[in-house]
């Protein structure tokens, strides 16, 4: 895997994207030309303990790191693609050296990103400061979903980091959505959509207690009208 260009050149990657709770984290790294780092690859190729290992080699010897993040808030908000694209812009105007020059995992340019750039299809492969870039921004985010999982013991953020696996759409259904989850995501809105009946349902049930126990009993001579049935209306 070669450095990717001649110069001061920053490679951009992020993670997260697919995730239905927590944040988009994204790096840029700027590799000193000629660095060679054994072992570099994509960090989805790499397992966890080889990722760590690497970034402990990636942080002693890239010129510059910037890290950038869009919260969960603004992916619900604007979208994903462009809550993606902006972690990818904060993690550019993050590093302390400006580069040269920008190379950017996918088919797309960084969307307010006034630097050079150039996109690089599957960049995380052939481009080592954006694999090195996809390493740093793996590690980060693994690192605070498991912050995540000690915070919210029983979803198994230490396991799945926020991504759809069966044992989190379980953890949905039976614990419903935190704020770190994100609605925009379908089985988010779904687990919460059916949180949301089941609490409409049992705030009806006790609503209608209330008030055949309030209803006044009528006397012997008191005048009746024709029956009104009450009308009940649930949402779904």
């Amino acid at each position: 895997m070669g450095p990717g260009c001649d110069g001061r050149c920053a490679g951009v990657d992020e993670v997260g994207v697919g995730a239905l709770a927590g944040p988009v984290i994204a790096a840029a790294v700027i590799l000193a030309p000629g660095t060679i780092i054994k072992g570099l690859a994509d960090s989805k190729l790499l397992t966890a303990k080889r990722r760590d290992a690497l970034f402990a080699v990636i942080a002693e010897c890239a010129v510059a790191i910037g890290v950038g993040r869009s919260e969960v808030e603004e992916v619900d908000r604007i979208n994903v693609y462009w809550a993606a694209m902006e972690a990818r812009r904060r993690a550019v105007e993050a590093l302390q050296v400006t580069p040269g020059h920008v190379l950017v995992d996918g088919k797309r340019r960084i969307a307010g990103c006034r630097l050079s750039q150039t996109p690089v299809v599957s960049g995380d492969v052939l481009i080592s400061s954006i694999a090195a870039a996809s390493i740093v921004a793996k590690v980060t985010r693994d690192s605070l979903m498991g912050e995540y999982a000690q915070l919210h013991p029983g979803y198994g953020f230490e396991r799945h980091k926020g991504y759809g696996t069966a044992g989190h759409i379980d953890a949905l259904g039976r614990l419903g959505p935190l704020p770190l989850h994100r609605f925009s995501f379908a089985p988010v809105w779904i687990a919460g959509g059916a949180q949301q009946q089941l609490a409409l349902w049992e705030n009806q049930r006790q609503s209608e207690s209330r008030v055949e126990t309030s209803l006044p009993q009528a006397s012997e001579d008191t005048v009746r009208g024709p029956v009104q049935p009450f009308v009940y209306v649930t949402f779904a």
